[in-house]
């Protein structure tokens, strides 16, 4: 399938990372309101770049418009394309307002098209082998989440300094400009409602803690570097996500069910290890002991944490596994192999290549625009809690979405995995 990127910024080459694993769509063109940068895309790369945005949207041979450009342009930029019937994915959110949202959605369904939304990291290996665990029985029945998205102080890390390979630097201003809730608080959202179904209810703060992010800023731009949202679900489990760029990076992902819990260390590396642990008295009398909570390996002979289980494959797993860039030199390759190993893995296009298999093979969407349209709610909601906060019930709902797509067969149970070792047992009698 043809697609065509609107947005040449720091995040297009973050796309590019895994872009050789999906020779099953076809780019055919580029464009960015910023010539120099659509023009340095053009010379790394070798795509055609288009003299507007007009040339993508005439253009027959393009079916899908990809849609990166910084969040306030995302509803004018996704409205014209729906408009010339063309299908659209867009980086989230997809709006800064539902009434937007539900315009877009209206006018897709109108032209026949479809309109999709990042994130995509609920279809990682890491989501699924927790979504396949928890559907085997693995920890009972899932009662409450807790979803950590600190992502470093921002004020200390030189993201001012941070480059893509084409040059592009780190959207510093936008990202504080925009707060880390609107970047941020989807990658969770999307996985925990998608396990969960639809929240029934919403308890949300949201506050800016640090002055003086950056040069050449107020010293206060008034949108929040912390928020913290408490989620009730229509199945009666409960959530709680934290987003900040004042805290040290911790993304853990982490499901407490009536029987154990199951832990995956990071959203954002497609194949993080998961850890499956099965309660019994000897793990949780376990964690009472200082040195056990203070060695994490030698408290994992005890039964905390649990035991790292084999990861669920999907149909794109080798995005993630191998560098997948187009143009590469030797110390990029490195570098590369560095980061898929120790910071994060993702696959940024998993999320397109799923919407044009639908649209190629007539199924619905997996990801259905009432789903979207939930967590775009929530993100709003969470973005505009404020200092005083919010509790609310949100206007959208959703059927659950059921298992995820793209598992590959013979995945094993993991109801038999955890089976509790020596000490643990010593320690339960």
């Amino acid at each position: 399938m043809n697609i065509a990127f609107a947005g040449c910024g720091f995040v297009f080459d973050i796309y590019m990372r895994t872009v050789r694993a999906h020779d099953q769509l076809s780019i055919k063109g580029v464009f960015d309101t910023n010539p120099e940068r659509m023009q340095r895309v053009q010379a790394h790369y070798g795509f055609h770049a288009y003299g507007s945005y007009d040339e993508i949207l005439v253009d027959p041979e393009v079916d899908i418009v990809v849609n990166l450009t910084p969040i306030g342009a995302h509803y004018a930029v996704s409205k014209r394309a729906l408009e010339a019937g063309k299908h659209v994915y867009s980086e989230k959110p997809l709006t800064k307002r539902m009434e937007e949202t539900r315009e877009l959605f209206a006018l897709a369904e109108a032209n026949g098209v479809r309109l999709g939304a990042a994130p995509c990291n609920i279809f990682s290996d890491t989501v699924r082998t927790m979504y396949k665990a928890i559907a085997d029985g693995a920890i009972g029945k899932p009662l409450l989440v807790y979803a950590e998205l600190d992502d470093n102080p921002i004020h200390l890390m030189e993201f001012e300094k941070v480059k893509s390979p084409t040059g592009v630097p780190w959207p510093l201003t936008e990202e504080i400009h925009e707060g880390c809730t609107y970047e941020h608080l989807g990658y969770h959202l999307v996985w925990i409602c998608g396990l969960l179904g639809p929240a029934v209810s919403v308890t949300a703060f949201s506050s800016e803690l640090i002055e003086n992010k950056t040069d050449g800023l107020p010293a206060r731009v008034g949108t929040p570097d912390y928020s913290v949202a408490n989620l009730h679900f229509a199945n009666g489990a409960a959530a709680r996500i934290t987003c900040s760029v004042v805290a040290p990076r911790d993304h853990r992902m982490r499901v407490i069910g009536y029987e154990g819990e199951i832990t995956g260390d990071s959203y954002r590396h497609y194949r993080s290890p998961v850890f499956l642990e099965r309660y019994s008295k000897g793990s949780l009398s376990a964690r009472k002991f200082h040195s056990l909570r203070a060695h994490p390996g030698l408290g994992r002979l005890f039964g905390i944490g649990g035991r790292k289980i084999p990861l669920a494959r999907n149909w794109k797993t080798a995005a993630v596994e191998k560098d997948q860039q187009m143009k590469t030199s030797l110390k990029q390759r490195l570098v590369e192999w560095l980061r898929r190993r120790e910071v994060y893995a993702q696959d940024k296009f998993i999320g397109i290549a799923e919407m044009a298999r639908e649209i190629r093979d007539g199924r619905p969407q997996f990801l259905t625009p009432d789903f979207i349209m939930h967590v775009n709610e929530l993100t709003l909601l969470t973005q505009g809690a404020g200092s005083n906060g919010i509790a609310v019930r949100p206007t959208t709902s959703f059927e659950p979405l059921g298992p995820l797509p793209g598992t590959e067969s013979g995945t094993r149970s993991y109801a038999k995995v955890a089976r509790p070792g020596l000490l643990e047992k010593l320690l339960s009698r």
